[in-house]
């Protein structure tokens, strides 16, 4: 309590003298590091002493691309969806095949076929690129603790810094070509592949191991006979998630990758504002990640459960070969069968814009009244907070010496009770949220945001993660971003708290109820798998341009984690244990409030980190629709090909979504601990 006692007096010192200390809001300009010029400097020394390395791996990427892209656009697409069909069957069943059948031939109808090819080929040499180095460092992370110890923070970054971030200084290497786009997808695409990797051997049984060994069996054999085996549906989950991570790129490598693919169909449209040919689009890059999804799981998980594969006879096989050539053939006479026919293209956007300007017009007034009661009354008061967002015209009353007195009071008497009731902990926790909401995050001096959250990192997670708090946060500092940090935490704390409340009370419901729980899994996978570009059509077609508008679309895609922890925590209560409150007259109630929620508590908090961690993910995505935010410093750096501006913004996220995810992990498993659940 005592390190509290003493940041609280700092934090109110800092407040109180913030109006005559202006640095204490944000650094005067001779004190940043200029972090982002020198970056500059030596990103142009690089690229003009590595142009013959850059030259080769082109060559070496282009080759593979032509060679995929060609294969792809020139086999019939009766072809390509039989062959799709048939590994979907022989993974997942009938079920599986009758969807990827029926994706492909929406992709085929709406005219996409030979744009989607041109997708898929770029994936096709990005995930190689990204399993190949993956696995091999997976291994080596798996095997010795000194790599894994160097690799994991690495991999931290690799995951946490936004995508647009490192797309800068290779876009300044290699220019706009489709190498950007492979490279790009590559390096987003590789930290799922080792971190399966690693886990999957990880988890191969001791005795099995020392049983090898026993026969002899060389480092080599051991990898090759026993981990790899053992460890395959992790692996497979890896090679799966990877292609996922790519096909999420789809869109951001379209700025750079100069291929008229679907990402970039999907970034044109949404550029012009057209919903639906955008939906469209976008529509056919989340069927492909389904797809590729479901099918890659339904093997992991066949894998897993060492059930019997779904074997083609060789009549089977020989005869699809036989009509694939026969296909093949024809569509040397009958073009139909090469290139769909565009007058068979069923293509509804006319009428889908029809409808986006029916709504807007009809609910005009509506939208507009809901955005504005969103704006005045929550987003603006954690913006500029209650001294500044409480005006006479919204509210009815405006902010006065006595009102003030009034809030401090109600404040502090809540912090007293719970303080009393619950501990000196929860007392910090009103006074903390109690000031914060009443100066706002941009009106809150830089010593009252480092000083608690570094002391609540080293309390929770121990002086690695204090100093990584501490460090991160004064990196922001130090390289004079901190104001378009605040944005960004401005953002992601109205979007968390959203997605918090609404996904927890949806995940309590499933977890009690099967039918729910079975109706938003599909809407769940749906929302993890759309590309983040996607959530922006209909937020835009509907309330336009704003900090709303990007609040909305973070929540759509972060809210999944908030469901699905929050259900899976309340699931995985044990039965016995609810029995037992049972048994002592507790009432469904008393049972969710005092046995299931404090015991799923950890789940539910691991479920918050990933929200956050979501959240901070958006960032640059929603800098389309006018944040001032490090999202928008990102974009702007990759308009004006800034490399360095770029990498700072991109760590700052970096460092903000670490800080989260380090302290929420290690309060979440210290509590795992105090229940006898780790």
């Amino acid at each position: 309590m005592l390190p509290w006692l003493i940041a609280a007096a700092l934090v109110a010192a800092a407040f109180i003298f913030r109006a005559e200390a202006t640095w204490l809001m944000a650094l005067p300009a001779d004190f940043v590091l200029p972090l982002g010029p020198w970056i500059d400097v030596a990103m142009g020394w690089l690229v003009g002493n590595v142009q013959g390395l850059t030259r080769a791996i082109s060559w070496a990427t282009d080759l593979p691309l032509l060679a995929i892209r060609g294969t792809l656009t020139w086999l019939p697409w009766p072809v390509t969806i039989g062959a799709a069909i048939a590994v979907a069957w022989r993974g997942g069943g009938r079920p599986l095949a009758w969807f990827v059948a029926i994706s492909l031939l929406y992709i085929v109808l709406v005219g996409y076929w030979e744009k989607a090819m041109l997708t898929l080929a770029l994936v096709g040499v990005a995930v190689p690129i990204s399993v190949g180095i993956g696995l091999v460092c997976g291994v080596l992370g798996a095997r010795s603790r000194a790599a894994r110890q160097v690799m994991e923070p690495m991999l931290d970054l690799a995951q946490a810094i936004p995508a647009f971030a490192y797309i800068i200084p290779i876009l300044l290497l290699f220019g706009l070509s489709p190498t950007v786009a492979i490279i790009t997808s590559a390096i987003y695409a590789i930290p799922p592949m080792i971190r399966n990797v690693m886990l999957g051997i990880s988890r191969v049984p001791v005795e099995v191991v020392e049983s090898a060994k026993v026969s002899g069996a060389t480092s080599w054999q051991l990898l090759r006979w026993v981990e790899l085996p053992v460890a395959q549906p992790a692996v497979l989950l890896g090679v799966n998630q990877s292609i996922m991570a790519a096909f999420t790129l789809v869109v951001f490598t379209a700025i750079v990758g100069g291929t008229a693919d679907i990402g970039y169909e999907v970034l044109w449209r949404l550029r012009k504002s057209q919903f639906g040919e955008s939906l469209l689009a976008g529509v056919v890059i989340t069927l492909f990640a389904m797809m590729v999804d479901r099918t890659g799981r339904a093997y992991a998980e066949r894998r897993a459960a060492m059930v019997g594969a779904r074997r083609l006879s060789r009549r089977a096989v020989g005869l699809g070969l036989a009509v694939a050539a026969v296909i093949a053939v024809a569509a040397e006479f009958v073009p139909a069968l090469r290139s769909y026919p565009t007058d068979w293209v069923i293509y509804p956007a006319a009428p889908l814009n029809d409808a986006v300007v029916w709504f807007t017009q009809t609910f005009y007034a509506l939208t507009e009244r809901i955005k504005e009661l969103a704006l005045y009354f929550f987003l603006l008061p954690i913006k500029a907070g209650l001294v500044n967002s409480i005006r006479p015209e919204f509210w009815g009353f405006s902010v006065t010496p006595t009102l003030t007195a009034i809030y401090t009071g109600l404040v502090a008497l809540i912090a007293l009770l719970l303080g009393i009731k619950s501990g000196w902990r929860f007392a910090v926790a009103v006074a903390a949220i109690g000031v914060l909401a009443y100066f706002g995050t941009l009106g809150t001096p830089w010593p009252a945001f480092v000083i608690p959250v570094t002391l609540l990192a080293f309390q929770v997670g121990g002086w690695r993660v204090g100093a990584l708090a501490f460090g991160g946060l004064g990196f922001i500092l130090l390289t004079g971003i901190w104001p378009a940090a605040m944005m960004s935490v401005y953002l992601c704390t109205a979007a968390v708290l959203i997605c918090f409340v609404v996904g927890g009370l949806l995940g309590l419901w499933a977890a009690h109820s099967d039918t729910v729980s079975r109706i938003l899994a599909p809407i769940n996978d749906t929302l993890q798998t759309i590309p983040l570009f996607v959530f922006l059509i209909p937020v835009v077609m509907v309330f336009l341009h704003g900090d709303f508008a990007a609040v909305l679309a973070i929540c759509m895609y972060a809210i999944v984690p908030a469901i699905r922890y929050t259900e899976l925590g309340i699931r995985n209560v044990a039965p016995e244990t609810v029995e037992v409150a049972r048994a002592f007259g507790c009432t469904s109630r008393q049972t969710l409030l005092y046995v299931k929620l404090p015991l799923a508590l950890p789940e539910i908090m691991l479920g918050l980190n990933q929200v956050i961690v979501y959240a901070l993910s958006m960032l640059i995505v929603t800098s389309l629709l006018g944040t001032r935010d490090l999202g928008q410093s990102i974009y702007e750096a990759l308009t004006r090909a800034q490399a360095g501006k770029g990498l700072v913004a991109g760590l700052a996220i970096a460092f903000l979504a670490m800080i989260a995810d380090r302290t929420i992990q290690s309060w979440s498993n210290r509590k795992r601990a105090e229940y006898g659940l780790a």
